[in-house]
């Protein structure tokens, strides 16, 4: 394979600065369908939801944990 082939199968760089990058950017965001308030909201208040259960659950593994692991070792408490 010579150097003149590997040049041909690089795709060619198309030029157009920081405008046209900025132009492409904003086309692509009007394109996304974004999620409305409601949607925003009820997922945010999910999130925190399981986040503290997640909390409390292994709130709860550590104590339980922090009682069994010197029981096992007989170290006591």
């Amino acid at each position: 394979m010579s150097i003149e082939e590997t040049e041909q199968d690089e795709p060619q760089r198309r030029g157009g600065g920081p405008f046209r990058f900025w132009s492409e950017v904003r086309a692509e965001g009007r394109k996304v369908t974004w999620a409305t308030r409601q949607e925003v909201t009820v997922s945010t208040i999910m999130v925190l939801i399981m986040g503290v259960a997640a909390a409390i659950f292994f709130f709860f593994v550590d104590m339980l944990l922090r009682f069994l692991i010197p029981l096992i070792l007989n170290i006591g408490l």
